[in-house]
């Protein structure tokens, strides 16, 4: 079971929904005289810490002119991921819909998602204390510790979910000293925890056109005969399985002794 291979991209989809919460941050500077001058749009990566520390470390000094990496950026990656077991629900539920067109007869479900946090750091790397300050506060004042955002977890199946993303710490870096020339990078590292759920792999089954119901007077249904039959089936019958219609149930009674047969779909 664990080696068949499945892959419905909830953690992908989850992991561009937080990078897309921080992709229209933006720094603006001003002149002596309180007007703005250059509005600029942080650049937003998947990296981790230490990449954009090696290329800054690339020109440690303004004195020289080798490019290395320009400021402001933003990066951003997953840290962990743990299981929530306070967030679990019945493993049996189903989420569930049928195909249209040619296979509309084709109904495609998957069982309940498995709650799990994923832990993300979001940095800021600025030139300037006050180009780090812009980026925070455009972020701190939306989670209260927590924001929400709605994924779209299976497009197959339209399910989608509410998950809340807590903001757990804040921590701030200035790697400055030493003279004038050398170059300052002050750094904003934010702990956040993504509440969502993975979902495994989806199955497919065929729609249920006719429900049979056997009811016996004894409670030894393996040598006893059934004495009553409860047939339900779509009316019309038809209908696909999205379809909003009535069904027609039919009641028979029988006093032949025979019992319904699985392994041959008979009565013997």
């Amino acid at each position: 079971m664990f080696g068949r291979y499945f892959y419905n991209e909830s953690m992908r989809r989850m992991t561009i929904a937080f990078g897309q919460i921080f992709n229209n941050i933006q720094i603006k500077r001003k002149d002596y005289s309180d007007n703005v001058v250059q509005t600029i749009r942080v650049p937003l990566a998947y990296a981790p810490k230490e990449k954009f520390l090696t290329r800054l470390d690339q020109q440690p000094s303004l004195d020289e002119r080798e490019f290395s990496i320009t400021l402001p950026r933003m990066g951003f990656e997953i840290t962990g991921i743990t299981y929530d077991g306070t967030r679990k629900l019945t493993r049996i539920q189903k989420y569930k819909t049928v195909k249209t067109g040619a296979d509309g007869k084709v109904l495609n479900y998957n069982y309940t998602p498995v709650p799990y946090n994923i832990s993300y750091n979001l940095y800021s790397f600025t030139a300037t204390a006050e180009g780090g300050l812009q980026i925070i506060e455009q972020i701190l004042p939306f989670f209260q510790p927590d924001y929400t955002v709605t994924v779209n977890a299976i497009p197959e199946l339209n399910i989608k979910r509410d998950v809340p993303i807590v903001l757990n710490s804040v921590q701030y870096e200035d790697s400055y000293s030493g003279d004038f020339s050398q170059r300052r990078a002050v750094v904003y590292t934010l702990g956040f925890t993504a509440k969502t759920y993975l979902f495994g792999p989806a199955n497919t089954s065929k729609v249920i056109k006719e429900v049979q119901t056997d009811l016996y007077s004894d409670t030894d249904t393996t040598n006893k005969a059934r004495e009553e039959r409860i047939i339900v089936v779509p009316n019309p019958t038809s209908a696909d399985a999205d379809d909003d219609f009535g069904f027609t149930t039919t009641i028979t009674s029988h006093t032949d002794g025979k019992k319904y047969v699985t392994t041959t779909d008979s009565d013997e």
